[in-house]
């Protein structure tokens, strides 16, 4: 009965891993970026929630204009990217460096750098949307 507990909890983790690998691939492609996905976490705020993933640009690499359903705060880890925020002027930045992008405000970014570009994406987004839409 015991091995019985394990493999049925076995399915529902690989169930579970499988399920949001899927909503995963489902997102709109912004360019030739990796997305890895480090947490998603319901909020105390209603309807609400906290989304973090770390993303790679490779050099000259171009996210296409895109909003999300919620704030976007970057943090650089690594490189330098320009961010055009509609509305705003460009602004390019480092390692170190950190960015608020408004809820709905379209933006596209490119990495300017010679190297990889990373950042660390914290979203904090309405529950339910998905996490980004392609700008018109």
């Amino acid at each position: 009965m015991k091995r019985y507990g394990i493999i049925v909890a076995a399915a529902l983790i690989a169930a579970t891993g499988l399920t949001s690998l899927a909503a995963r691939s489902e997102e709109p492609r912004l360019g030739d970026i990796k997305r890895t996905h480090l947490m998603k976490e319901a909020l105390s705020v209603p309807g609400r929630e906290v989304v973090q993933v770390r993303v790679d640009f490779p050099p000259g690499v171009v996210a296409v204009r895109h909003s999300h359903p919620g704030e976007e705060l970057v943090y650089m880890i690594e490189g330098e990217r320009e961010y055009r925020l509609d509305g705003r002027p460009p602004v390019i930045l480092k390692a170190g460096d950190v960015l608020l992008i408004p809820h709905g405000v379209h933006h596209a970014v490119t990495n300017v750098g010679s190297g990889n570009a990373a950042e660390l994406a914290t979203y904090i987004v309405e529950t339910g949307k998905p996490l980004l839409t392609l700008g018109r």
